[in-house]
């Protein structure tokens, strides 16, 4: 039977790019969003490639939505192998803590850090052992370097990402399920925006390589390129 992998905010970006590269090598792909077109939309992309995959709505920044899908799956029967929790924003406007609307950071970290938590939280009971949890971060999250200069509010919710990402990779080592973040770099998405030097091809190259290749021991660990970066 195929492994199944189950990516967040995948209808578009890096994370329907490591959707269509995990289903060309084999996988059984489930795509996840908020937006149901659109989702309907990657999907049909994905089967024209003849990749084998489903759909799930849910809205990450909503605990109600994640609860709902979580039950919809249950109905599957369906083990997961790889959870990637990718889906995440950049609210305009980021530009200072102390200047932005009180509601930016809240809105940005309900997203970006409970957003991911709460989704291990409803999926763990469906994530196989040995399994993987992959947390798309961003060097923006980092404490080892200099901080500051760009949307201060994303970093912060990486950081704190980055900080639930070592706690789980702890609580989860005992049930054989490792948890890593990865940096897929600053790629030519929506998000990114076309002066990003990367491609979308490069940016889900990691996440690819954590979820299929990479040995299941890894855990507790901060990538960017295959190597891996300081906290």
């Amino acid at each position: 039977m195929d492994k199944v992998i189950l990516i967040t905010g995948s209808n578009k970006g890096i994370g329907f790019e490591i959707a269509r590269q995990c289903g060309k090598s084999g996988l059984h792909v489930i795509i996840s969003g908020r937006d149901e077109s659109r989702l309907k939309g990657a999907l049909i992309q994905l089967k024209k490639e003849d990749i084998d995959a489903d759909s799930l709505v849910m809205d990450v920044s909503s605990p109600e939505s994640i609860r709902k899908a979580a039950e919809i799956y249950s109905r599957k029967n369906q083990k997961i192998d790889v959870l990637i929790n990718n889906a995440g924003i950049v609210v305009k406007g980021d530009r200072s803590l102390l200047q932005n609307d009180e509601d930016l950071l809240e809105k940005t970290i309900k997203t970006n850090s409970y957003g991911p938590l709460n989704v291990i939280r409803y999926f763990l009971r469906f994530i196989q052992s040995p399994g993987r949890i992959i947390m798309i971060s961003s060097t923006g999250g980092q404490l080892s370097r200099e901080v500051g200069g760009w949307s201060p509010a994303y970093c912060v919710s990486k950081t704190f990402l980055n900080a639930i990402s070592l706690h789980l990779a702890n609580e989860l080592r005992s049930k054989n399920i490792s948890v890593n973040a990865v940096s897929p770099g600053w790629v030519r998405t929506s998000m990114g925006g076309t002066f990003a030097p990367r491609s979308i091809e490069k940016g889900a190259e990691t996440p690819v390589w954590l979820a299929i290749e990479a040995p299941q021991k890894l855990t507790g660990k901060f990538f960017a390129d295959k190597t891996e970066i300081p906290w």
